[in-house]
């Protein structure tokens, strides 16, 4: 299969999967490889390579979701989040989370992004937001590639509820923002239907030979 073919394969498979178990299909090394390759290989504008990784693996995992629940368990007792919510949807994803291998926590230093932003005034106000596209391409890079790995995943943002319980326990810098968090583990269930809109309303081509 040309490379070509084998990248749209794996984004035709890359799909949320939720019912994930701590079972990993590859060693924890090949886990990391391909974190360190996403710092390495995603572009970012003026290269300014603002983009943060924590990987949480087993029992560090389990502790950030034990973190998510203790947190959003909280905002029940206050009646922010109604106690059946909690009980019968809220409660039983965030185990489902817990039970999966890793989380993959995306950042974005500011400290990387200001320089710039002082530099090159006329561009001042877009630095922030081209640095979160390069963080989505980091999300993405590493969604397909723990797809071709094995795993299934799903992306989640529980911040900005968290941040401050996960900077205080990973010693996390305090400065750093938190964006995502993408749980995996071994598929155990299917994706559910995925509709697609007209090609022909989302895409123009114009020269074609």
């Amino acid at each position: 299969m040309a490379p070509i073919d084998t990248l749209i394969e794996l984004a035709k498979a890359r799909r949320t999967i939720y019912k994930l178990s701590n079972q990993s299909p590859v060693p924890d090394s090949k886990i990391e490889e391909l974190v360190n390759a996403a710092i390495e290989n995603v572009p970012s504008s003026f290269n300014t390579q603002s983009t943060r990784l924590v990987l949480l693996l087993h029992q560090e995992h389990e502790k950030l979701w034990d973190v998510v629940i203790e947190v959003l368990g909280g905002l029940v007792k206050t009646g922010a989040v109604p106690e059946d919510l909690w009980k019968n949807q809220t409660l039983p994803k965030l185990q489902g989370m817990k039970a999966a291998v890793g989380t993959i926590l995306f950042y974005e230093d500011p400290a990387h992004i200001k320089p710039f932003s002082e530099k090159f005034a006329l561009y001042k106000d877009q630095f922030e937001p081209w640095a979160q596209h390069s963080n989505a391409m980091h999300q993405y890079f590493l969604w397909v590639g723990l797809e071709s790995l094995g795993f299934g995943a799903n992306l989640q943002h529980y911040n900005p509820l968290i941040d401050a319980q996960v900077a205080q326990k990973w010693n996390v810098p305090t400065e750093w923002k938190l964006v995502a968090q993408l749980v995996f583990g071994k598929p155990e269930g299917q994706p559910g239907e995925k509709t697609q809109k007209p090609i022909s309303e989302r895409v123009k081509i114009y020269g074609k030979i």
